[in-house]
This record gives structure tokens, sequence and C-alpha cells, in this order.
């Protein structure tokens, strides 16, 4: 992430600091009214479910926003009421200002070598989209393939992904259109620099793997939806098929599908000698797999599972001819590399590289080395191995941070690598794998200082004793006397860490005195399976009480007060926060639950909630349910006692987790008695669930969540 901001707009903040603050004291005196919400119609919808009576009288706003009249409306009337309330707020102006300031500068993607060409993607600054490059070589000047900035007028589709063909002459790219999980798959000719006329449809969870041969890819995709169900239905009946250049999609050739099991998802991959296939297939989100193989040399061969059973994570690193590696979890809590030999009958797994202490995180094959990369109390540290297993050193990283990246071919020693920390922009590094040297290949120049930010990881203790490590930032020298407004982040699922990383935005909350805390819960995969483990299924309360304790420990060290702690968490993270608002609605002043898992009765009846059960159960399980329904927000809401500011946020095309989740928990926290503060809902329009957000709707939007979080924490806006 870069900047080319020039200086005036420093000069601009202090010159008409007066006029911003003159207007948002007029504003904030003119918000002395309650707040009148819209009135949402309530159904009387009982399901009894073992024995227990479960009232939903929200159900209707369930219903696709772009197919009912009535959730339409009502969705409209919720947008005015909140867009009413944040107009009166001190300081949206300022933090838009700023944010925008903080966006502006040039950043670049990854680099990926194919055909002795470098693709790339590259950002100007304030564009919308970032745009796909090629150069000729490694430092020559770059070219323009595809802008997606030029593809919508609202800036809402973007370039979703993109993989070159191997000989680098074609580029398959997928778009993503207003926030979708939907892809569209199209084919740069760099020949031509046209597109070809090949388009594929119904794409989604599908990565595109080439044939080595360049005459098509490898993809996977579910059967077209129902009219009218395109953003609702459930996602069954993965595929995968082939498409050959210059063909129609109809005629693609099916290679692999379950049909007796439509629950499991398949991704392929093309081994790197071109000589298999490699299909991973699942039917969660845990990291357990079963693994086929298909011999795309001998056409007529039967596929051949490999590992069955779907117990373990499996993951494909690199083979030599018949000698595959994986990362695995087999035996190994925290995962280990072993090599199997396909051309045995019954292989055994043997250890390569043995688990270790700290949690491997991610690997590859490169220049005849393992690169190895390892979560060391949440921070990245990259190793290097011969193939045999042994220890070659450790690559220098910039600092203590998150490091991403050195992909490439097992052959050639040039690989790329991001690093970011909190206050670090996200930097690229070429390293050579022969040398071990790493060198600056795009490094951001930004409007700020990094070093003026002190970034620091506490340990604290949840409710059960366990020990819970945390990242706290903020500027140096910031006064802690009194307790400062502190942003809450926490996530706690799906073996997803949380790691070092930089943000404008949260760089803006910082700039106006603000502390930011990310808690690396249970449920994370920041120390292995089983710390997943032990935030998930019947363990999922953990999550909530390593929140809680994260939020006692800040008050506690004097970092904030009670009156100034504000929490935010996005999807399983807005789970995480509406529940322990219910939980504590006493320690909190502000809270931010975004594209939340709210209703944890019927999550898996769209789109992409049957993949959840992995980590939160099976409602149609007793056990589960019990457990699903003592801590579902949506069901949990209490009355009669003081609740936090609440600013829910969910998009129209959310299709991952639908906003008719948000819907209803905004309609329960505003129809409750729990206080005078404000419980408001922003609808994004043509976004969904983050990904392909257009700078411009994230910069609005992250301008309200800070002056909302900042009114109700006591920070005063400069």
């Amino acid at each position: 992430m870069r900047v080319s901001t020039r200086l005036i707009f420093t000069a601009l903040l202090a010159t008409t600091g007066s006029t911003f603050t003159a207007m948002t004291a007029n504003a904030a005196a003119t918000q002395a009214a309650p707040i009148a919400y819209p009135k949402t119609l309530r159904q009387d919808v009982v399901d009894t479910q073992f024995g227990v009576k479960v009232a939903d009288p929200y159900r209707w706003l369930e219903n696709d926003v772009r197919e009912d009249k009535a959730v339409a409306d009502w969705v409209a009337e919720q947008n005015k009421v909140t867009n009413a309330y944040l107009d009166t707020l001190p300081g949206r102006d300022i933090f838009a200002f700023r944010i925008k300031a903080l966006y502006d500068y040039e950043r670049y993607g990854l680099p990926y070598k194919k055909g002795g060409r470098y693709f790339y993607t590259r950002n100007n600054g304030l564009q919308n989209q970032s745009a796909l490059y090629v150069r000729d070589s490694l430092n020559g000047e770059g070219r323009m393939l595809l802008d997606p900035n030029t593809w919508s007028k609202d800036g809402a589709t973007a370039l979703a992904s993109w993989v070159p063909s191997e000989d680098g002459r074609y580029v398959a790219y997928a778009i993503q259109d207003g926030g979708s999980d939907w892809r569209t798959v199209k084919v740069l000719d760099l020949a031509t620099g046209k597109e070809t006329a090949d388009q594929l449809e119904w794409i989604k969870n599908s990565g595109v793997e080439w044939a080595k041969d360049g005459s098509g890819f490898y993809y996977s995709r579910f059967p077209e939806p129902a009219p009218g169900q395109k953003f609702q239905a459930t996602n069954e009946h993965h595929k995968i098929y082939f498409h050959k250049l210059g063909t129609p999609q109809g005629e693609d050739k099916l290679i692999f599908e379950t049909p007796d099991l439509p629950k499991r998802g398949h991704y392929g991959q093309v081994s790197e000698d071109g000589k298999w296939l490699i299909v991973t297939s699942s039917e969660g989100t845990d990291d357990r797999y079963e693994i086929t193989l298909i011999d795309l040399a001998r056409p007529e061969a039967k596929p051949r599972t490999l590992i069955a059973g779907l117990e373990n994570n499996w993951s494909y690193i690199g083979n030599q001819d018949t000698k595959f590696l994986w990362a695995t979890n087999k035996d190994a809590p925290r995962l280990r590399v072993v090599s199997l030999d396909v051309a045995e009958d019954d292989p055994k797994p043997v250890e390569v590289v043995p688990e270790d202490q700290a949690t491997l995180d991610g690997a590859s094959l490169l220049g005849g080395t393992l690169m190895l990369s390892y979560l060391v109390d949440a921070k990245t540290e990259v190793r290097r191995y011969s193939l045999d297993g042994k220890k070659l050193g450790t690559v220098a990283l910039p600092g203590i941070g998150t490091a991403g990246g050195f992909g490439g071919e097992s052959d050639d020693p040039e690989t790329f690598f991001s690093f970011t920390s909190f206050a670090t922009p996200t930097a690229i590094y070429r390293y050579d794998a022969a040398t071990g040297q790493a060198t600056p290949w795009a490094e951001p120049k930004v409007l700020f200082d990094p070093a003026a930010y002190e970034v620091s990881q506490r340990f604290y203790t949840s409710k059960d004793g366990t020990r819970v490590p945390m990242f706290v930032v903020h500027k140096k020298g910031l006064d802690l006397s009194k307790g400062a407004p502190t942003l809450l982040y926490g996530y706690g699922g799906f073996n997803i860490s949380m790691t070092p990383s930089y943000s404008p935005t949260r760089l803006a909350w910082m700039e106006q005195g603000g502390v930011l805390a990310v808690a690396n819960l249970r449920g994370g995969g920041e120390y292995g399976k089983a710390w997943h483990d032990a935030g998930r299924l019947q363990n999922k309360q953990n999550v909530f009480d390593d929140f809680i304790a994260a939020g006692e420990y800040l008050i506690a060290q004097g970092i904030t007060t009670k009156d100034k702690l504000a929490i935010q968490g996005g999807s399983n993270g807005g789970l995480l926060v509406g529940a322990v608002v219910n939980q504590r609605p006493d320690l909190f002043a502000a809270a931010l639950p975004a594209v939340g898992v709210m209703d944890m009765l019927r999550f898996d009846r769209w789109t992409a909630g049957r993949y959840w059960v992995d980590d939160y159960g099976y409602p149609n399980k007793e056990a589960d349910f019990r457990k699903l329904h003592a801590y579902s927000p949506y069901h949990n809401v209490k009355t009669g006692v003081s609740y936090p500011a609440i600013l829910v946020t969910t998009a129209d095309t959310d299709d991952r987790v639908v906003p008719g989740h948000s819907f209803k928990y905004a309609a329960a926290i505003q129809a409750a008695d729990i206080g005078d503060k404000p419980h408001l809902i922003r609808i994004e329009t043509r976004a969904g669930h983050g990904s392909g957000k257009p700078t411009d709707k994230i910069i609005e939007e992250y301008a309200d969540l800070w002056a909302f979080t900042a009114k109700h924490t006591g920070m005063t806006v400069k």
C-alpha cells in the first residue's frame, strides 16, 4: 500500500480545522431529541426445536432486498435514520478527509512470474480498484493490461483474481461485481492485447489452473441457481471442469464430481511438472481434506483417492516426480512437512520437517529449497530447509510483522514476498533463494512517520486461565493517565490468525489519540489445531470469554476505561461482537458488528452458511442447538439493561453472510428496552462481504464508523 499526496493536505487540515470545529459543534447541538427508529413489522413466527419455543418475529427480513419491496423499503428507512444521525457527528468530515489522504499512496501487489514476464497489480492511490500490469523484465517499464476502474460507473466491479498461462501469453481473470462472491472468468491475449471470446459463469470458491501447454485451464463451478435465488440459495454440487480456449463453456469437459456427496467442494491444482491434477475436497471450513489424484498423462486412468476420510489438513507443496511434499496436521497439531511416494500402492507419510513449537502457516518449494513460514506468537518467521529436511537458516525480515508470498518455480531461486505491520505499510521485496538476499522491489512512500507509533504485544489471562496474546498499538508518548479511547478488534474462528497488518483507516483512528488493540482469541489459527478447537463447536464460549477478558485487561492496565472502550469485528467477528454485547453490555461504550452471523439457528440455510457447521455445529442437532441458542446474538438481546451504542454494518449484495442476519438483529435491538444510546444499522449498496469494495466506499464507511465511535468513547476529534 503508497502515496502521492502533497503536503497541501496537511496545510488544508490546519487551515480548515476551525471551520470543521464550528460546523460539528453546531451539528452536535442539533442532536438532542431521541432517535425515532423506523417501525419494523413483528410477525407471530415461533418454531419449536427440541422442546424449546424460539420466536423469530423478523423472519420476513431474511428475504432478498432485490426481490422483496417491503425489505427494500425497510432498508431505505433505516439508512435514512442512520444517515440523519451520522450527519450530526463531530469529526465525520475530518476523518473522511484524513482517511482519504492516508489512502493516497502508490501500492503494489506481489509480482507473479510466468514466461519471463512479471505480472502484478498497482493502485496509484485513490483508485477504487487496483489495475493489472506486466513487465517484460524485472525492472522494466510496466504497462497496464486490465483497468477495472473502467468496468463500472460506481467503481464496484473488481478484478478478483488473475492467473497467467505458463508461457505468459494469456491471463485468465475473474470479475467480481458489486461485492458478490460469484465470479465471471474471462481471458486476455497479450499477443493481441484483446479479450478472447472465452467467458465462464457461475464460478465460486475456485481458482484457475492452467494446463502446462496453455491450451486451457481447470476451474470449479456450481450449477446455475434458480431464478431469484442467486444471492441466497445454498451452494451444492461443486464440480471441476476443463475449459479449452476458444470453445463455449457448454462444451467444457467435466473432470471431477461427487454427485452422491453434494455438499463437498472441490479445488484442483496442476502439479508443476504438469503430470497430475491434485483435487482437494472438503465439506466445511475446517482444514479436513480428502485428496484425489488424476493422472493427466493418462486420460483413461480413473481418479485415485490418495488420502480419504476428511480427517486432516493436507496442503500440497510440490513434487519431484512421484514424491509429493505436503504440509499436514496429521499427528502434528501445529503442522509438519511430510512426503508421500504416489508410486506406492499404499504410500505412508515420511517426515521431512517435524512439528515445531511455532505454527506452520505456509510452505513453498523454491530453487530446490523448502521455504516454511511460521507463526511465532502471531508474528511471521520464515525458515529455509533442504528437501531432506536440513535447516538452512532463516530469512531476514524488515521487522516484527507479517510476511507473505514466497511463491515461484521449484527450480527458480527468484521469488517475492510482502511485509507489513500495524504502522508499516505493505512493501514488496525480491528474494534470491540461492544467495539468501532480500532487496526492496516496491516500497511505499507515505504521509506519516511509522516510527511515531509504538507496537507492543501483551499476554493476558482469560476466564479459564488460558494465556492469550494481544497487540496494542498507539502513538508514542500517548498520555494514558486517564485512559484513552480504545478500539478492541477480534475474530476468533475458522482457524484464521490475526497477524500485524497496516490499515490507513486504523491509522486515522490512532492519529487522533486512539489506541488499537487486536486480540488473538481462541478459535483462530495462531497456535495450531488445538487453539482452533478450543474456540469452536461446544467450546465457542471460550472465544467470547477471551474477548471479554481482553477488554477487562485493557481497563485494569489503565489503557482505557469502560466509557472509552469500543469493540469491532466482522463476519464471525460480527457474531463475536453481538454475543459479548449481550453477555457484558456494561463493559463497552460502543460496538461495531460488521456483516455478522447473528441468527445461529438458521445460518446454514443460505449460500455458504452450510460450510460453517465445522465451527458452529448443526442447528438441527440437539446438543449443538442448545449451545447455539445460548449465545445467538439475535435470540439473546436483553431487555431492561443499558446497552452500549451500536452501529451495525452490512451490504445489500453480501451473499456470504446474507444481510438478513444483520437486518433481524438490528430490528431486535431497536425494539428492545436497552437504553437511550443509538442502535443503528448502516446498509451499503452495491457491496458485499468486503472483498472488491471500492476505495471511496471504504473511506465513507470508516469516516462514519470512527465518528460514531469517537462520539461514544469521548474522543475529541481535532
